[in-house]
């Protein structure tokens, strides 16, 4: 446990600097884009575009009267945030590989500062390579947040087959509208085509639960769901006070157009880059409380959190008027004798044969909780007296009629459960050591049976006003 704790400690450390270094990269080039005009400059020229958008360069690399190779630096900006995105993942991922989804998240910003850099590069490299390289990264980089996505959600994995099909496709139709028949309104359709798509089924797969309880979910689908969105209909842009894509269009309508599209790249890879650390402090936080709340060897509340589930409970049924709750104290018989003669590994194995059994006779809203040792407790909301002796009973013969099978053979065990009401000013403490009393009466008369200990009078009438199991 020690050693998961300092896992988990790493692990949020280092979400916490992401963040840090996140925000203070974020706040500094935002200055640096101001000063630099947003990123972009139209030079002179004819009357044809004097500036092209950042997603041209999936086409064909820039020329002198276009936009020049050093002034995207929106698209620089991209490139930062998601080399420095891919490193805090990766550290991340060094110190809690448990975290699901984490390693192909990182591996998804790593193909997104890929596709950036390919895009500063466009000019230095063949074309045909140009357009395989920033076209397959991009959709690369969709397909693995999509994959990280299910990961995190505990789908199944699916086939890469159609998606590499698919991606495949896209490259090269890209190829051919750029170099075969080239048209500018076909390279931005397919340009965000499948990540558009990707994009969206990630949005689909997150928004799943209550949002007050994880809005971290939600934020990254919301952006997941926006950028996908924008990217199925950004070739509608660029349709807008002209004659299309490929007729003469206003160059400084297209300047602008140009910068707010880079512009919500960059907004969207930041929202991103928060929704992963965002899901995976949401991880850890669940880890933390689950190591806070839950046994580690039978998968049940421990004492502190069942007390707590057993206030909430006894509360709950007062402000209902519900009548008494029944609590169960369940003690294996003999267990000091099982380990003595079968070993602590084997008495291990019978601790969790009998939470096994046990859960059988519950319900959904019953708590089950290990008090220490062989001792074990059980809440029955809404159960009534003769609900709740129904269910000692049937957890005892249930016990009594399965041996534990072990590798060393079965081993017989059988346990002694006290039962009792919660009354009116009780306290968890209190209610337990009434049905504590019973679980004593029970072994002084011979074990292996279920005994109760009756609650004042008051409780006992409101409780049998409930219906049985």
């Amino acid at each position: 446990m020690s050693l998961s704790l300092r896992r988990l400690g790493w692990a949020g450390l280092v979400h916490t600097a992401g963040v840090g270094l996140i925000f203070a990269s974020a706040a500094g080039w935002a200055g640096l884009l101001s000063a630099k005009g947003h990123g972009v400059r139209v030079t002179s020229g004819p009357s044809r575009l004097s500036a092209l958008p950042v997603t041209h360069y999936l086409a064909r690399p820039p020329t002198a009267n276009q936009l020049s190779v050093h002034s995207p630096t929106l698209v620089i900006l991209s490139a930062i945030l998601a080399a420095l995105v891919t490193v805090v993942l990766l550290v991340m991922w060094h110190f809690n590989r448990n975290i699901p989804g984490l390693r192909l998240w990182m591996l998804s910003f790593l193909f997104a500062f890929v596709f950036s850099t390919s895009l500063l590069l466009r000019g230095h490299m063949p074309e045909v390579a140009s357009v395989v390289l920033t076209q397959g990264a991009i959709s690369l980089a969709a397909y693995l947040c999509l994959l990280g996505t299910r990961n995190y959600m505990g789908r199944p994995p699916v086939t890469h087959g159609y998606a590499m099909a698919a991606i495949g496709a896209l490259v090269l139709l890209s190829i051919f509208f750029t170099v075969v028949k080239p048209h500018l309104g076909m390279r931005f359709v397919f340009a965000g085509l499948g990540a558009g798509v990707f994009f969206l089924l990630t949005a689909r797969t997150l928004a799943h639960g209550d949002v007050r309880l994880v809005p971290a979910r939600y934020l990254f689908a919301v952006a997941a769901g926006a950028h996908g969105l924008f990217l199925l209909l950004r070739p509608l842009l660029f349709t807008m006070g002209g004659e299309g894509v490929e007729g003469p269009m206003d160059a400084t309508l297209v300047a602008k157009i140009s910068q707010y599209v880079a512009l919500e790249a960059v907004v969207a890879l930041v929202l991103f880059a928060f929704g992963t650390l965002m899901l995976a402090n949401e991880f850890i936080a669940n880890e933390l409380r689950h190591l806070a709340e839950v046994d580690p060897l039978t998968n049940v509340f421990n004492r502190r959190a069942f007390l707590t589930l057993l206030d909430k409970a006894m509360s709950n049924a007062q402000r209902t008027g519900g009548g008494g709750l029944p609590v169960l104290v369940i003690d294996l018989d003999h267990f000091k004798k099982i380990n003595d003669t079968w070993g602590h590994q084997c008495g291990d194995e019978v601790l969790r044969h009998f939470v096994l059994l046990a859960d059988r006779c519950l319900r959904r809203e019953d708590v089950l909780g290990r008090l220490g040792g062989e001792e074990f407790a059980i809440a029955l909301p809404n159960a009534g007296y003769e609900g709740a002796r129904t269910v000692a009973e049937r957890v005892c013969a249930m016990v009594a009629a399965q041996p534990v099978p072990t590798a060393r053979g079965p081993i017989a065990l059988t346990v002694s459960i006290g039962v009792t009401l919660c009354a009116p000013g009780d306290t968890p403490e209190v209610a337990l050591q009434r049905a504590d009393e019973a679980m004593y009466l029970a072994k002084k008369r011979g074990r292996n049976r279920v005994e109760v200990v009756q609650a004042p009078e008051r409780a006992v009438a409101a409780a049998n006003a409930v219906p049985a199991l």
